[in-house]
């Protein structure tokens, strides 16, 4: 997917090597080793669609420029730095349900004591 219309109200739409165009929900823009990635998961629409083995999952792409400085997305090509970011983007996650399982806990907690 080489042409990028870079975020639309949390939105990105890429076009595919056939021309079609695919929309995104733009899930989170992560930083790592000092440059910047995208998280993009397909919209219900696009999940729907999909009938490619593994389609309906997340993609990452590095946040680059272009010769206008425009921001452009980029496919990741080397392993190494997909899985540096992939991994970042897994630790994000699971540091972010544990908040929640905690604040939900403590409401819990809390919850208890009016009981009583």
């Amino acid at each position: 997917m080489a042409d990028e219309a870079w975020m639309d109200d949390d939105h990105v739409v890429l076009t595919d090597e056939e021309g079609k165009d695919h929309t995104f929900e733009v899930v989170d823009v992560i930083e790592v080793q000092g440059k910047e990635y995208a998280i993009l998961a397909p919209t219900e629409e696009e999940e729907e669609e999909a009938d490619d083995e593994g389609a309906g999952e997340a993609m990452i792409f590095r946040i680059d420029r272009d010769d206008e400085g425009e921001q452009v997305l980029v496919e990741i090509e080397d392993d190494e730095e997909w899985e540096r970011v992939a991994a970042e983007y897994d630790r994000l996650v699971d540091e972010e349900d544990e908040e929640d399982y905690e604040e939900l806990d403590e409401e819990e907690d809390g919850d208890e004591g009016e009981d009583a």
